[in-house]
This record gives structure tokens, C-alpha cells and sequence, in this order.
């Protein structure tokens, strides 16, 4: 009761609205929110995951789709100030981390110390403008979601981004060469302690949007020069891929219609 007061009170001073889809007095609405569904694959969403060295990417998984009002919250909380997104974005990244079938996966690729989970490093430039690295939060919701799995998950932070150009603002292949010299493991974490020594770790990847894959792509290959195995990934959301046919129109309760893929697992 109090919590509903307060944020009513507080819609008074600063109004709100849906990040998704600007229905007013809600910051992420009930409609928007069911758009986070149970985790899918996604990995052949991203053709710069395949190293074409004949060995298939690792496994993939999302929760939405990287369109429609997704796209919009996203951003929101990326670049707008949106950081009241984070809690329900990470809680929809911890929920898919305890799904069974991620578990399963998980479950045979761990190595005899369990899994490190890495997130894909941002900018120096990026953090700063951000209020801080976003993608830590999504790690911590993993290894969250992870409790009473039967392999033991801890949060990592081998890699590290250099300063230059957001990759988000450069064309595919572009984006592939810049981030192939920017992503570089932390100089600490190579011939390290054996406690932090990557040499034979087992890594999921965690990111909030998968596009291309040459992020992914590039952390992998780091990763791997150091000695690590990539085994899975787990992202926010993904890129539609070209001619899917997952977009749709759905009714919203604001009386308008909202264009996009509708919740992961039905587009």
C-alpha cells in the first residue's frame, strides 16, 4: 500500500509513462511487460557469430524481440535515463537464466568449477554517460536466476573495451574490425592466480541486445585467445531476423495499435 502511494505521489511531481508505449501514470505497463517472455534461441539471428571455421556459435537465448515497444524501452534505458527499467529487465534475464532448458545446457557444458559469466564490456565513454556499466546488472540477474542450478555460477569481469566510437553507431562490418582491436582481457586476469586465471573456464556471455553478433563475436575470440570456452550466451533481446515474419499489430489498452514481433515465443 505504501509502495503504491509513493508512486503516485511521485507520478504528481515527475509524471511517468510506459517507456513502451506511452500510456501515462506507468512506467513499464502490464501490456509492454508481457513482451519479455521465456527464453528462445537466437543465435542464428546474428551472422557475425559464425567464425566460419566449420564449429557452430554457442547457444543463444533471449527473451524478446529488439523491436516494436521493446526497442523503444531499451533505448530508454540505455541512453534516455531510464534506469527504472533496469530491476525489470534483469528480473526478466534471471527468470530465463532458471528456465529448464537453459539450465539443461548449462548444466552439461559447465567445466569442474562451474561457469563464469562475463558480460560484454561497454565503453569508458558509454559507463560514464550511462550512470555506470548497465550490462553488470543483467550479469548479477543471471547468476541470480541461477540458484539451485546444479553447477555453481559466478559473475567475471575479464574483458574491458577501449576507448573509441560506440559500436552501435558503425555499419556491420565496420563494427567487426573496430571491436576486434577495442575487446582485450584485463591485463590482471592473464597468468593471474588460479582462482581468476581463464585457461580452461567455461563462460556464458551476457549482453542486453544481440544485432549482428559482432560483439559477441569479438568477446568470444577474446575469451578464447586467453584460453577460455565460450559455452552459451543470454541477451535481453535480438534482432528480428531479415524477413522473419515475426512482426504483428496487437491492441493496446492506451486505444492505440503497437507494431512488432509480440512476446518472444510467439513471433
Amino acid at each position: 500500500m505504501l509502495s503504491g502511494l509513493l508512486a503516485e505521489l511521485s507520478g504528481l511531481v515527475l509524471p511517468v509513462a510506459c517507456a513502451g508505449c506511452g500510456v501515462s501514470d506507468r512506467p513499464w505497463c502490464g501490456r509492454c511487460a508481457a513482451w519479455l517472455g521465456p527464453p528462445v534461441r537466437c543465435e542464428q539471428r546474428a551472422g557475425r557469430l559464425d567464425r566460419l571455421d566449420g564449429v557452430d556459435p554457442p547457444p543463444v537465448w533471449c527473451v524478446t524481440d529488439f523491436a516494436g515497444p521493446v526497442r523503444r524501452a531499451v533505448t530508454a534505458w540505455k541512453d534516455r535515463g531510464r534506469t527504472d527499467l533496469g530491476p525489470r529487465f534483469a528480473a526478466a534475464l534471471s527468470a530465463a537464466a532458471g528456465d529448464a532448458s537453459v539450465r539443461q545446457v548449462l548444466g552439461r557444458s559447465a567445466g569442474p568449477d562451474g561457469l563464469l559469466v562475463v558480460g560484454v564490456p561497454t565503453t569508458p565513454a558509454a559507463a560514464r554517460r550511462r550512470g555506470g556499466d548497465l550490462v553488470q546488472g543483467l550479469v548479477r540477474a543471471v547468476v541470480r536466476g541461477s540458484d539451485g542450478c546444479a553447477v555453481p555460477l559466478r559473475a567475471a569481469q575479464p574483458l574491458c573495451r577501449t576507448t573509441g566510437a560506440d559500436s552501435a553507431r558503425l555499419g556491420a562490418r565496420a563494427r567487426a574490425r573496430h571491436l576486434d582491436a577495442a575487446v582485450r582481457v584485463r591485463r590482471r586476469w592473464v597468468g593471474a592466480p588460479w582462482t581468476d586465471r581463464l585457461v580452461g573456464a567455461r563462460v556464458v556471455l551476457v549482453d542486453d541486445v544481440l544485432t549482428t553478433g559482432a560483439t559477441f563475436a569479438a568477446c568470444r575470440r577474446a575469451l578464447v585467445d586467453a584460453g577460455a570456452v565460450v559455452v552459451a550466451g543470454l541477451v535481453l533481446a535480438s534482432t528480428p531476423a531479415p524477413g522473419s515474419g515475426g512482426r504483428r499489430r496487437t491492441a493496446h489498452p492506451n486505444g492505440v495499435e503497437v507494431e512488432g514481433p509480440g512476446p518472444a515465443g510467439i513471433a
